[in-house]
């Protein structure tokens, strides 16, 4: 397996961390808003990190879904180009932004241990 670049590494880990205003969910959100939105959520308990480098859902609602799935779907494609540019597999890449933030994740934020969602100690 490559080792990936630092600046691909530092770009990887931006796409994790941001305030959250109040929108209305009747609509999809954009991803600055849900990035936007991103640490707010965290501290709420609505989403939290997985193993597999991608949010998952804690608290079921259409706010903390659609957040989760723009900021998924950005880190796809963040995987895959970090992986192309390595030459190695988006599985690899996933991995290791999994356990990159889970082990940045703040105490008190949801993270999944063994399939399940646990706070963070």
């Amino acid at each position: 397996m490559k080792k990936l670049t630092i600046s691909a590494f530092v770009a990887l880990l931006s796409i994790s961390s941001m305030s959250v205003p109040t929108a209305s969910y009747a609509q999809e959100i954009t991803l600055q808003e849900a990035m936007d939105q991103l640490s707010s959520a965290k501290d709420k308990g609505w989403v939290g990190e997985q193993p597999n480098g991608y949010l998952g859902v804690v608290e079921d609602s259409e706010q903390a879904k659609q957040i989760a799935e723009q900021i998924n779907e950005a880190r796809r494609q963040e995987y895959a180009r970090i992986a192309e540019e390595n030459d190695i597999a988006v599985a690899d890449v996933e991995l290791l932004a999994g356990k990159r933030a889970i082990e940045r994740t703040q105490s008190g934020h949801y993270v999944k241990v063994d399939g399940q969602w646990k706070k963070k100690p």
